[in-house]
């Protein structure tokens, strides 16, 4: 049995949804079942339960709140993660840990391996580094799943963003030198009902193929939506916010190729059937 948590976020959605498709049983405790802020409110419905696999996909992911409120994102990705970690120990479960391209430092224009230095540059990055150092320190039986840039049906991201912008906006200004790689959860959501059936521990870099930037996405989304919006790119400097974002997210793929593991689709084909679903 495999314990999902953070079921309302955009990937615990549909990785739901992959799970049910294949017939694997799940459960999916609600925010007052499995609530991180407190080491009982982590453990107690793990412990209760006893699941072999737990796969975390919750987390405090308001990137620049988290530059205001500190101790409540180290709350829930640093001790939170920590204490799920320590659940999973007792009862021997697999942990499926899902972590961040915030992790690194951006530099560069080469795509980061999984091993490589990290130095993350805003709040959330540090945070959700704590929570890779527990599970790392803690257990054997460990998958780290980093992705960036993601896209669902069930919450907030980008494509929604300029799709609502599109409707009074006919320019639009998007960063222009921040690179990385769009994921869409349905993909990913996939790699990891793959991953969890395997012991093929380790750390893992899932994102779907291809790199672009913001503004080359944004160009992308209105294009295969037949949306009329001219895109301006623009450099970081000219769009600052609370939390600094890093200028590379490129993750090398490597990993995944050395287990045995499908690569996830390019960036546009997810996007094409993203935008199907969103019509539904």
């Amino acid at each position: 049995m495999i314990l999902i948590t953070g079921i309302l976020g955009q990937l615990g959605y549909d990785l739901s949804k992959e799970l049910a498709s294949r017939g694997v049983e799940f459960i999916a405790p609600s925010l007052e079942e499995l609530e991180l802020s407190t080491e009982a409110g982590a453990k107690n419905f793990i412990l209760d339960k006893k699941p072999d696999t737990v796969i975390h996909c919750a987390a405090y992911t308001a990137v620049d709140k988290a530059e205001s409120e500190p101790e409540d994102a180290i709350q829930v990705n640093g001790f939170g993660t920590r204490w799920i970690a320590e659940a999973c120990r007792e009862i021997d479960a697999k942990m499926i840990y899902i972590s961040t391209d915030y992790v690194f430092g951006g530099d560069g224009k080469i795509p980061y391996e999984v091993h490589d230095e990290k130095n993350p540059v805003n709040m959330y990055g540090r945070t959700k580094l704590l929570g890779e150092d527990s599970v790392a320190a803690l257990l054997t039986k460990y998958f780290i799943v980093r992705t960036s840039w993601v896209f669902g049906i069930n919450g907030h991201n980008f494509i929604k963003t300029m799709l609502r912008l599109a409707e009074s906006h006919k320019k639009i200004r998007v960063v222009n030198d921040q690179i990385g790689s769009p994921t869409y959860t349905v993909d990913l959501s996939k790699l990891l009902a793959d991953m969890s059936a395997t012991e093929k521990f380790g750390i893992y870099h899932a994102t779907n193929e291809g790199f672009c930037s913001w503004a080359d996405f944004a160009k992308e989304i209105f294009e295969q939506a037949g949306l009329d919006v001219e895109v301006e790119g623009i450099p970081t400097i000219e769009y600052p916010t609370p939390a600094r974002r890093p200028f590379n997210s490129r993750l090398s793929k490597k990993s995944l190729d050395e287990a045995g593991f499908n690569r996830l689709p390019a960036w546009q084909d997810a996007l094409k059937r993203y935008l199907v679903e969103l019509k539904q």
